[in-house]
């Protein structure tokens, strides 16, 4: 296809799923974050305040993937819902187009991922601007994000880990693994063969930071075409060697059915845990229910897998109580493809159709493998 029609294309597309995605005053409920200082990266902030919100509470930074916009994000996860139930603020970061077109954080570009330039201080001011307006707990401030996004989340907490408590990467990538465009696909395919050690020396070298590390939670689906799943093991390595955990984890179990595994500190504190959502395909995993404690709202790139990963991150940070388990663990551990296969791809909607359009396009113009 030529890339005068994939561009026309991809075009379409985007008109087509914002018929499926809030648009800004209709379901957005995040407010723009204006004058919050130097923006070398370009990027919009919005964000989310609960009404009376009392002093020293938590900021949770939420980073979208390719194709969203945070009011999208946020719908679709369902993060302003939980923050108005635990009083926590809410500080989106938003990609523009003049960045990047397919409105992808830039997290295989050295000037947007490295301490004090780009993107990253752009987020980071962002980030002190909520600290200071809203008297946010410095000790209490987290991120977290999808694809791009939770490439970006990598990189936040390589280049300022002494800002962050923890971050969650939801079929992310590990920081470092890329310096350009080729090199990020060759990254996104598992096609990087960096060791275990390499991997720490490029979070280490980021800032010369000398205390306490983030604790860090790891998400990815088995049956992602879009960012390989060897990368959720890639970033497990980069984090446990930082920590200067053992490749073996502390544990190993299930939560609703899906693997988990945790590796925790001197202390039995868990500093690495990592979830595989078994059949799931590229997105966030979602469990959206009328329940407390099941957060999200199914879409593009947004799945319901029956877990609910905003919910578990929220209690992976401590600022929200971790949900009941919905099923027995064994039932799920014995036939997980076929119960995800039905939830995961529901016969023919428009937003799965558009969401299949987008990848086709993206492949075809050579934006995506």
């Amino acid at each position: 296809m030529r890339i005068s029609k994939t561009i026309s294309r991809l075009n379409k597309v985007r008109r087509d799923l914002e018929a499926f995605t809030p648009a800004e005053g209709a379901g957005d409920r995040l407010s723009a974050l204006t004058a919050f200082g130097d923006n070398p990266g370009n990027l919009r902030g919005r964000c989310y305040v609960p009404e009376a919100l009392a002093p020293s509470a938590p900021l949770v930074v939420v980073l979208h993937g390719c194709t969203q916009s945070a009011a999208a994000y946020d719908h679709g996860s369902g993060w302003s819902a939980l923050a108005d139930r635990h009083g926590f603020a809410l500080l989106f970061p938003e990609q523009q187009r003049a960045n990047n077109s397919n409105l992808c954080f830039n997290w295989f570009e050295p000037g947007d991922t490295a301490r004090g330039e780009g993107e990253a201080a752009s987020i980071h001011a962002m980030v002190e601007h909520m600290i200071d307006r809203h008297s946010i707990d410095r000790a209490r401030v987290f991120v977290t994000g999808l694809s791009a996004g939770g490439a970006m989340t990598s990189a936040m907490l390589a280049t300022y880990p002494e800002t962050f408590a923890a971050g969650a990467i939801i079929a992310g990538l590990p920081y470092g693994c890329a310096a350009n465009v080729a090199q990020a696909f060759g990254c996104m395919g598992g096609r990087d063969r960096m060791t275990r050690k390499e991997l720490g020396e490029k979070v280490r070298a980021a800032s010369g930071h000398q205390g306490r590390w983030p604790r860090v939670s790891v998400w990815q689906g088995s049956a992602d075409q879009t960012v390989a799943p060897s990368n959720a093991d890639a970033i497990v390595r980069q984090w446990t060697e930082v920590h200067g955990l053992p490749a073996r984890p502390s544990e190993t179990g299930t939560v609703d059915g899906y693997p988990h595994r945790v590796w925790r500190g001197p202390g039995g504190a868990a500093l690495i845990e990592q979830y595989v959502v078994t059949g799931m395909a590229h997105g966030t995993p979602l469990a959206p229910g009328s329940e407390a404690g099941q957060s999200g709202t199914a879409g593009a790139h947004m799945l319901d897998v029956g877990l609910s990963s905003t919910d578990r991150i929220a209690a992976f940070f401590a600022i929200a109580p971790a949900p009941a388990q919905r099923r027995k663990p064994a039932r799920q551990a014995a036939e997980p493809r076929k119960r995800v296969s039905r939830r995961a791809k529901p016969a023919a909607s428009p937003v799965s159709d558009v969401q299949k359009i987008i990848e086709d396009a993206l492949k075809a113009a050579g934006l995506m493998r």
